[in-house]
Protein backbone atom coordinates (compact mmCIF):
# COMPACT_ATOMS: atom_id res chain seq x y z
CA UNK A 1 0.00 0.00 0.00
CA UNK A 2 2.74 2.20 0.80
CA UNK A 3 4.16 2.09 -3.16
CA UNK A 4 0.76 2.64 -4.49
CA UNK A 5 0.79 6.23 -2.43
CA UNK A 6 4.21 7.29 -3.29
CA UNK A 7 2.92 8.55 -6.83
CA UNK A 8 0.75 10.42 -4.70
CA UNK A 9 2.82 11.89 -2.29
CA UNK A 10 5.92 12.92 -4.81
CA UNK A 11 3.72 13.06 -8.23
CA UNK A 12 5.30 12.37 -11.10
CA UNK A 13 8.07 13.00 -13.47
CA UNK A 14 7.78 13.86 -17.00
CA UNK A 15 10.27 12.63 -19.24
CA UNK A 16 9.55 14.59 -22.00
CA UNK A 17 12.88 15.63 -24.02
CA UNK A 18 15.43 15.42 -21.29
CA UNK A 19 17.40 12.98 -23.04
CA UNK A 20 18.22 15.94 -25.23
CA UNK A 21 18.61 18.55 -23.41
CA UNK A 22 20.04 20.83 -26.75
CA UNK A 23 16.56 19.76 -28.07
CA UNK A 24 14.85 21.73 -25.07
CA UNK A 25 16.22 24.64 -25.33
CA UNK A 26 15.15 25.32 -28.50
CA UNK A 27 11.93 23.90 -28.18
CA UNK A 28 11.17 26.39 -25.06
CA UNK A 29 11.97 29.13 -27.46
CA UNK A 30 9.43 27.31 -30.39
CA UNK A 31 6.73 26.56 -27.88
CA UNK A 32 6.96 29.92 -26.36
CA UNK A 33 6.10 31.61 -29.54
CA UNK A 34 3.55 29.37 -30.91
CA UNK A 35 1.53 29.94 -27.21
CA UNK A 36 1.46 32.83 -27.86
CA UNK A 37 0.42 32.96 -31.18
CA UNK A 38 -2.49 30.80 -30.05
CA UNK A 39 -3.21 32.86 -27.35
CA UNK A 40 -3.48 36.30 -29.90
CA UNK A 41 -4.84 34.39 -32.51
CA UNK A 42 -7.73 32.00 -30.92
CA UNK A 43 -8.56 35.65 -28.50
CA UNK A 44 -9.01 37.26 -31.88
CA UNK A 45 -11.31 34.99 -33.38
CA UNK A 46 -13.21 34.87 -30.05
CA UNK A 47 -13.61 38.89 -29.94
CA UNK A 48 -14.30 39.39 -33.22
CA UNK A 49 -17.15 36.58 -33.28
CA UNK A 50 -18.55 38.74 -30.53
CA UNK A 51 -18.40 42.06 -31.90
CA UNK A 52 -19.14 41.59 -35.42
CA UNK A 53 -22.60 41.33 -36.18
CA UNK A 54 -22.31 39.66 -39.57
CA UNK A 55 -20.55 36.87 -37.60
CA UNK A 56 -23.61 35.78 -35.57
CA UNK A 57 -24.23 33.29 -37.21
CA UNK A 58 -23.70 29.33 -36.78
CA UNK A 59 -20.49 29.16 -38.40
CA UNK A 60 -18.49 31.53 -36.08
CA UNK A 61 -20.75 30.37 -33.08
CA UNK A 62 -18.78 26.75 -33.64
CA UNK A 63 -15.85 28.28 -34.44
CA UNK A 64 -15.69 30.54 -31.40
CA UNK A 65 -16.53 27.36 -29.64
CA UNK A 66 -13.30 25.87 -31.28
CA UNK A 67 -10.92 28.90 -30.16
CA UNK A 68 -12.35 28.55 -27.04
CA UNK A 69 -11.21 25.02 -26.27
CA UNK A 70 -7.81 25.32 -28.36
CA UNK A 71 -7.05 27.85 -25.69
CA UNK A 72 -8.08 26.34 -22.56
CA UNK A 73 -6.51 22.61 -24.49
CA UNK A 74 -3.16 24.21 -24.96
CA UNK A 75 -3.78 26.23 -21.57
CA UNK A 76 -4.07 22.91 -19.47
CA UNK A 77 -0.66 21.26 -21.10
CA UNK A 78 1.89 23.90 -22.51
CA UNK A 79 2.76 25.93 -18.89
CA UNK A 80 3.51 22.92 -17.03
CA UNK A 81 5.57 21.87 -20.48
CA UNK A 82 7.69 25.41 -20.45
CA UNK A 83 8.52 24.91 -16.96
CA UNK A 84 9.80 21.54 -17.46
CA UNK A 85 11.79 22.43 -20.61
CA UNK A 86 13.14 25.57 -18.73
CA UNK A 87 14.78 23.51 -15.78
CA UNK A 88 16.26 20.57 -14.78
CA UNK A 89 13.13 20.13 -12.80
CA UNK A 90 10.54 17.78 -14.37
CA UNK A 91 8.25 16.91 -11.63
CA UNK A 92 4.76 17.52 -11.52
CA UNK A 93 2.33 17.28 -8.29
CA UNK A 94 0.03 14.55 -8.34
CA UNK A 95 -2.90 16.53 -7.93
CA UNK A 96 -1.49 19.26 -10.80
CA UNK A 97 -1.25 15.56 -13.48
CA UNK A 98 -4.67 14.72 -12.20
CA UNK A 99 -5.96 18.00 -13.34
CA UNK A 100 -3.85 17.82 -16.20
CA UNK A 101 -5.45 14.51 -17.04
CA UNK A 102 -9.35 15.49 -16.90
CA UNK A 103 -9.14 19.09 -18.45
CA UNK A 104 -6.86 17.87 -21.49
CA UNK A 105 -8.96 14.68 -21.98
CA UNK A 106 -11.85 16.39 -22.00
CA UNK A 107 -11.08 19.31 -24.42
CA UNK A 108 -9.56 16.86 -26.63
CA UNK A 109 -12.73 14.59 -27.00
CA UNK A 110 -14.74 17.83 -27.20
CA UNK A 111 -13.58 18.89 -30.14
CA UNK A 112 -13.63 15.99 -31.62
CA UNK A 113 -17.29 15.54 -31.34
CA UNK A 114 -17.32 19.72 -32.22
CA UNK A 115 -15.36 19.13 -35.32
CA UNK A 116 -18.03 16.51 -36.61
CA UNK A 117 -20.74 19.39 -35.73
CA UNK A 118 -19.26 21.77 -37.53
CA UNK A 119 -19.05 19.24 -40.49
CA UNK A 120 -22.95 19.17 -39.99
CA UNK A 121 -23.20 22.58 -40.29
CA UNK A 122 -21.30 22.97 -43.52
CA UNK A 123 -22.96 20.26 -45.25
CA UNK A 124 -26.40 22.23 -44.53
CA UNK A 125 -25.30 25.47 -45.74
CA UNK A 126 -23.99 23.86 -49.42
CA UNK A 127 -26.82 21.03 -49.27
CA UNK A 128 -30.04 22.55 -47.79
CA UNK A 129 -29.29 26.31 -48.20
CA UNK A 130 -32.96 27.25 -48.46
CA UNK A 131 -33.63 25.40 -45.33
CA UNK A 132 -30.66 26.56 -43.64
CA UNK A 133 -31.87 29.23 -41.32
CA UNK A 134 -34.43 26.27 -39.64
CA UNK A 135 -32.15 23.12 -39.51
CA UNK A 136 -29.13 25.50 -37.70
CA UNK A 137 -31.52 27.42 -35.81
CA UNK A 138 -29.74 29.62 -33.01
CA UNK A 139 -31.31 27.03 -30.30
CA UNK A 140 -30.13 23.77 -32.30
CA UNK A 141 -26.87 25.26 -32.41
CA UNK A 142 -26.60 25.52 -28.94
CA UNK A 143 -27.77 22.30 -28.07
CA UNK A 144 -25.36 20.42 -30.51
CA UNK A 145 -22.30 22.88 -28.79
CA UNK A 146 -23.82 21.57 -25.74
CA UNK A 147 -23.94 18.07 -26.49
CA UNK A 148 -20.22 18.05 -27.75
CA UNK A 149 -19.24 19.89 -24.41
CA UNK A 150 -20.98 17.47 -22.84
CA UNK A 151 -19.88 13.86 -24.46
CA UNK A 152 -16.37 15.35 -23.69
CA UNK A 153 -17.33 15.75 -19.58
CA UNK A 154 -18.80 12.50 -19.50
CA UNK A 155 -15.56 10.38 -20.96
CA UNK A 156 -12.79 12.26 -18.75
CA UNK A 157 -14.73 11.38 -15.83
CA UNK A 158 -15.31 7.80 -16.68
CA UNK A 159 -11.58 7.34 -18.46
CA UNK A 160 -9.70 9.51 -16.22
CA UNK A 161 -11.54 8.22 -12.96
CA UNK A 162 -10.65 4.50 -13.91
CA UNK A 163 -6.94 5.30 -14.72
CA UNK A 164 -6.63 7.27 -12.08
CA UNK A 165 -7.67 4.05 -9.69
CA UNK A 166 -5.02 1.68 -10.74
CA UNK A 167 -2.04 1.20 -8.06
CA UNK A 168 1.50 2.71 -9.67
CA UNK A 169 3.48 0.99 -7.07
CA UNK A 170 5.71 3.63 -6.91
CA UNK A 171 6.54 4.47 -10.61
CA UNK A 172 6.39 8.04 -11.11
CA UNK A 173 8.48 8.31 -14.69
CA UNK A 174 6.38 9.05 -17.18
CA UNK A 175 7.75 8.66 -20.51
CA UNK A 176 5.84 11.66 -22.35
CA UNK A 177 5.63 15.56 -21.17
CA UNK A 178 2.32 15.54 -19.93
CA UNK A 179 -0.39 13.52 -18.03
CA UNK A 180 -2.39 11.37 -20.85
CA UNK A 181 -4.37 8.38 -20.03
CA UNK A 182 -1.98 5.77 -22.06
CA UNK A 183 1.35 6.70 -20.61
CA UNK A 184 -0.22 6.57 -17.09
CA UNK A 185 -1.82 3.36 -17.54
CA UNK A 186 1.52 1.64 -18.75
CA UNK A 187 2.97 2.87 -15.01
CA UNK A 188 0.15 0.66 -13.47
CA UNK A 189 1.74 -2.77 -11.78
CA UNK A 190 -1.34 -4.64 -12.41
CA UNK A 191 -3.24 -6.07 -15.47
CA UNK A 192 -4.93 -3.21 -17.24
CA UNK A 193 -6.79 -5.40 -20.04
CA UNK A 194 -9.93 -3.82 -18.85
CA UNK A 195 -8.28 -0.29 -18.67
CA UNK A 196 -7.46 -0.99 -22.65
CA UNK A 197 -10.23 -2.27 -23.38
CA UNK A 198 -12.20 1.07 -22.41
CA UNK A 199 -9.67 3.06 -23.62
CA UNK A 200 -10.47 1.44 -27.34
CA UNK A 201 -13.68 1.95 -26.76
CA UNK A 202 -13.24 5.57 -26.27
CA UNK A 203 -10.96 6.13 -28.93
CA UNK A 204 -13.82 4.34 -31.59
CA UNK A 205 -16.15 6.46 -30.18
CA UNK A 206 -14.49 9.99 -30.31
CA UNK A 207 -11.89 9.60 -32.99
CA UNK A 208 -14.32 6.64 -35.52
CA UNK A 209 -17.56 7.60 -35.20
CA UNK A 210 -16.74 11.20 -35.66
CA UNK A 211 -14.51 11.58 -38.23
CA UNK A 212 -17.10 8.63 -40.26
CA UNK A 213 -19.45 11.42 -39.90
CA UNK A 214 -17.03 14.31 -40.76
CA UNK A 215 -16.37 12.06 -44.19
CA UNK A 216 -20.16 11.01 -44.42
CA UNK A 217 -20.85 15.27 -44.73
CA UNK A 218 -17.95 15.85 -47.03
CA UNK A 219 -19.14 13.51 -49.40
CA UNK A 220 -23.00 14.62 -50.00
CA UNK A 221 -20.81 18.02 -50.25
CA UNK A 222 -18.41 16.77 -53.10
CA UNK A 223 -21.88 15.40 -54.81
CA UNK A 224 -23.12 18.55 -54.55
CA UNK A 225 -20.56 20.93 -55.52
CA UNK A 226 -19.93 18.67 -58.34
CA UNK A 227 -23.94 19.13 -59.37
CA UNK A 228 -23.67 22.84 -59.58
CA UNK A 229 -23.02 24.09 -63.19
CA UNK A 230 -21.47 27.26 -62.11
CA UNK A 231 -17.67 27.46 -62.23
CA UNK A 232 -18.23 30.67 -59.92
CA UNK A 233 -20.84 28.62 -57.90
CA UNK A 234 -18.40 25.61 -57.50
CA UNK A 235 -15.77 27.95 -56.08
CA UNK A 236 -18.45 29.41 -53.53
CA UNK A 237 -19.30 26.52 -52.21
CA UNK A 238 -15.68 25.24 -51.78
CA UNK A 239 -14.80 28.29 -50.08
CA UNK A 240 -17.32 27.52 -47.15
CA UNK A 241 -16.11 24.26 -46.39
CA UNK A 242 -12.61 24.43 -47.25
CA UNK A 243 -11.27 26.49 -43.88
CA UNK A 244 -12.92 23.79 -42.02
CA UNK A 245 -12.12 20.67 -43.93
CA UNK A 246 -8.44 21.69 -43.58
CA UNK A 247 -8.90 22.14 -39.96
CA UNK A 248 -10.08 18.55 -39.97
CA UNK A 249 -7.54 17.23 -42.04
CA UNK A 250 -4.48 18.59 -39.48
CA UNK A 251 -6.29 17.43 -36.49
CA UNK A 252 -7.30 13.67 -37.33
CA UNK A 253 -4.22 13.49 -39.47
CA UNK A 254 -2.01 14.21 -36.33
CA UNK A 255 -3.78 11.84 -34.23
CA UNK A 256 -4.06 9.16 -37.01
CA UNK A 257 -0.27 9.19 -37.36
CA UNK A 258 0.48 8.77 -33.60
CA UNK A 259 -1.44 6.27 -33.47
CA UNK A 260 0.59 4.43 -37.13
CA UNK A 261 4.00 5.43 -35.48
CA UNK A 262 3.34 4.86 -31.65
CA UNK A 263 7.34 5.44 -31.01
CA UNK A 264 6.82 9.37 -32.10
CA UNK A 265 4.54 9.98 -29.74
CA UNK A 266 6.05 12.86 -27.95
CA UNK A 267 6.83 14.31 -31.22
CA UNK A 268 3.36 13.81 -32.80
CA UNK A 269 1.59 15.18 -29.15
CA UNK A 270 3.67 18.16 -29.75
CA UNK A 271 2.28 19.18 -32.97
CA UNK A 272 -1.54 18.62 -32.05
CA UNK A 273 -0.33 20.33 -28.79
CA UNK A 274 1.03 23.16 -29.69
CA UNK A 275 1.07 23.26 -33.22
CA UNK A 276 -2.89 22.59 -34.16
CA UNK A 277 -4.09 25.33 -31.76
CA UNK A 278 -1.98 27.69 -33.39
CA UNK A 279 -3.01 26.84 -36.87
CA UNK A 280 -6.71 26.99 -36.68
CA UNK A 281 -7.40 30.87 -36.52
CA UNK A 282 -4.55 31.23 -39.15
CA UNK A 283 -6.73 28.93 -41.24
CA UNK A 284 -9.75 30.59 -41.19
CA UNK A 285 -8.70 34.07 -40.62
CA UNK A 286 -6.34 34.04 -44.13
CA UNK A 287 -8.74 32.31 -46.06
CA UNK A 288 -12.35 33.59 -45.06
CA UNK A 289 -13.27 37.27 -46.56
CA UNK A 290 -15.24 37.79 -43.84
CA UNK A 291 -13.48 37.43 -40.56
CA UNK A 292 -10.67 39.25 -42.35
CA UNK A 293 -12.85 42.45 -42.75
CA UNK A 294 -14.35 41.81 -39.50
CA UNK A 295 -10.74 41.92 -37.91
CA UNK A 296 -10.54 45.00 -40.31
CA UNK A 297 -13.42 46.76 -38.52
CA UNK A 298 -12.19 45.89 -35.28
CA UNK A 299 -8.73 47.30 -35.61
CA UNK A 300 -10.21 50.00 -36.68
CA UNK A 301 -12.17 51.31 -33.85
CA UNK A 302 -9.74 50.17 -31.71
CA UNK A 303 -7.13 52.81 -33.46
CA UNK A 304 -9.94 55.57 -33.32
CA UNK A 305 -10.81 55.17 -30.19
CA UNK A 306 -6.76 55.41 -29.25
CA UNK A 307 -6.02 58.36 -31.09
CA UNK A 308 -8.67 60.01 -30.19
Amino acid sequence: MQWTNDSKLLGFILVGFSDQPQLELILFGVILFLYFMTLLGNSTIILVSLLDSKLHNPMYFFLSHLSFLDLCFTSSIVPQLLVNLGSSDKSITYGGCVVQLYVSLALGSTECVLLAVMSYDRYVAVCRPLHYAFVMHPRVCSILASMAWLSGVTTTLVQSTLTLQLPFCGNRKVDHFFCEVPVLIKLACVDTTFNQAELFVASVLFLVVPLSLILMSYGNIAQAVLKIKSAIGRRKAFRTCSSHLMVVIIFYGTIIFMYLQPAKRKFVSLFYTVVTPMLNPLIYTLRNKEVKEALRKVLGKILVIKFT
